[in-house]
């Protein structure tokens, strides 16, 4: 055996030997044993790898959570869970080929080019396809009102319509906030690219909200017709939904208080009232509920998405071969027959007015039995002298009872089962806004019931002034000669 071979031979006896001397020597941390302080670095190290891995974790599922959140001068909007579905296929035979062969007509102008003119949107199923590029391609070119977007525009403004900017979504579109080239903050609306009801819905919310002007109504400032694509540029609204206020965690207080949720309900009716009366065609929204009121930083309501909008031509009501809204709200004869008027947005106004006094959603089946239904529990407190019970709890200052009985009368004239009897939206803002409503009307009526005393007893009781000179009737008698 070589020097070589036998030198290295010794060398790996040698630490053979040392390594469990050297693992059981003394450290100068705490005269720790080598592996024990081993021991424990290995431990802290796998420790801190889970730490990281629980943040990352976290933060992923929080930005999920959050993708719906904006920021408030008070805090974060709160969430809610979405339980209330949405009816979009209820289909009725009755008027169908008037309802499919309607077309709007709208008319643009690309304010890129200055170009003009009028462009047919609607198409009947049986034309070729050649034809309905040769529409888009027009519709391209030819914008009228309002601001024409091209898709990069939006994609640019919304990050690629990235999940994070994702602020709202249901019906037939996904909303999201956008930041435009001038700084201006917008709702950009993506439709669903459904031939059948997408390209419907866009082209009744240009012609409907296109011109609409009001303080009340979210105001569509653009649109995007690139290729296949269907998008509506709309104010951002910055303070979320009203359902979300409402439902979500707002903590053992509302910050809404009985003052702002009435202010809420009549500047909302006032929206309504406008559409309904004060445009022509009059338009019927079909989805009124809470998570279509939108709020500003001072709770200033604004109606938002008229993609179930339905205009309404000279005749009081119309068939429609598709019943459309959210269940809860939905009128009980829209339902059942498809007739469509403004009593069906009445009806719907009705239970909002409801959710917001009650703070309940209008349907909810974590509740009793008695409970779920939040009309007919309504109804039923009411009849039983319960109106006080329905206050939501988390109002910290109670109503006065002359405002609280003025709207729970409001409530019940709009859930009215005949839809002829239910007010019109501009009696409902002036009943909300009026100090002696219903006691006005309830003194109208108690004097109507008493019949006009007749002369005689009238000279009677003032020929015996002493024998009544306490009686309240004496009084009421000579006030009313």
């Amino acid at each position: 055996m070589s020097d070589f071979d036998t030198e290295t031979k010794t060398n790996t006896t040698t630490t053979n030997y040392n390594l469990p001397h050297k693992l059981t020597s003394t450290t100068p941390f705490f005269n720790l044993k080598l592996y024990v302080l081993i021991a424990i670095l290995l431990i802290c190290l796998l420790l801190v790898s889970f730490l990281i891995f629980l943040c990352v974790h976290f933060r992923r599922a929080s930005r999920k959570r959050n993708k719906m959140r904006v920021k408030h001068s008070s805090g974060s909007i709160p969430l809610v869970s979405k339980e209330i579905v949405e009816i979009k296929d209820l289909d009725f035979k009755e008027n169908k080929e008037r309802d499919e062969g309607n077309v709007v007509n709208v008319g643009f102008v690309k304010m890129e080019n200055g170009g003009g003119g009028d462009v047919e949107m609607g198409k009947k199923s049986g034309e070729s396809s050649s034809c309905i590029s040769d529409d888009i391609s027009s519709v391209e070119e030819n914008i009228g009102w309002g601001r024409w977007y091209s898709l990069k525009e939006l994609e640019i403004a919304t990050h690629g319509f990235s999940e994070e900017n994702v602020i709202g979504e249901g019906g037939y579109g996904v909303v999201y906030r956008g930041v435009l080239q001038d700084g201006s903050v917008v709702a950009v609306k993506n439709l669903l690219n459904n031939k059948g009801q997408a390209e419907k819905e866009f082209k009744v919310e240009v012609e409907a909200i296109g011109k609409v002007r009001h303080k009340n109504l979210v105001r569509l400032i653009g649109y995007c017709a690139d290729g296949s694509s269907r998008m509506l540029v709309y104010e951002y609204v910055d303070n979320g939904n009203l359902e979300q206020w409402l439902h979500g965690d707002v903590g053992p207080v509302s910050p809404m208080t009985w003052d702002i949720r009435m202010n809420i309900a009549i500047g909302t009716a006032k929206g309504l009232a406008y559409l309904h009366e004060g445009l022509e065609p009059k338009v019927v929204h079909r989805d009124v509920k809470s998570s279509n009121i939108l709020l500003d930083r001072k709770w200033n309501p604004k109606v938002s998405d008229f993609g179930l909008a339905k205009l309404l031509g000279s005749e009081a009501s119309y068939v429609t071969t598709r019943v459309m809204g959210t269940f809860g709200y939905v009128s009980p004869d829209y339902a059942s027959t498809g007739m469509l008027n403004e009593g069906s947005d009445v009806y719907s106004f009705g239970v909002l007015l409801m959710e917001m006094i009650t703070g309940r959603s209008p349907i909810d089946y974590s509740r009793p039995a008695g409970e779920m239904n939040l009309v007919d529990w309504f109804k039923g407190m009411v009849a039983s002298r319960r109106g006080e019970e329905l206050v939501d709890p988390l109002i910290e200052v109670q109503p006065a009872p002359r405002s609280l009985k003025r709207t729970l009368l409001v409530c019940l004239r709009c859930i009215d089962l005949d839809a002829c009897k239910r007010p019109k939206m501009g009696q409902i803002v002036h009943m909300l806004e009026a100090d002696d409503f219903p006691f006005r009307a309830e003194l109208r009526t108690v004097r109507e019931k008493d019949p006009p005393p007749s002369h005689a007893v009238i000279s009677n009781k003032l020929q015996h002034p002493t024998k009544h000179a306490g009686s309240g009737a004496d009084v009421e008698i000579s006030r009313r000669r």
